[in-house]
């Protein structure tokens, strides 16, 4: 099986994003990127499904 999936492989540096996200808290949208979570030292998890789970 191939260690890469969508461009980027395991151990490589993912380029920086910027993604709309729902704040439940707030019951608003906002806005969150990869380059913020890194300036607040946060560890940053990505994953990726396909489909909603449709059969592959």
């Amino acid at each position: 099986m191939s260690e890469h999936c969508c461009g980027v492989g395991i151990g490589e540096i993912v380029p920086d994003f910027t993604l709309e996200t729902f704040e439940p808290g707030k019951g608003d949208f906002g806005e969150i990127s990869l380059a913020q979570m890194k300036a607040a030292n946060k560890w940053t998890v990505l994953f990726f499904y396909p489909a909603d789970f449709t059969f592959v």
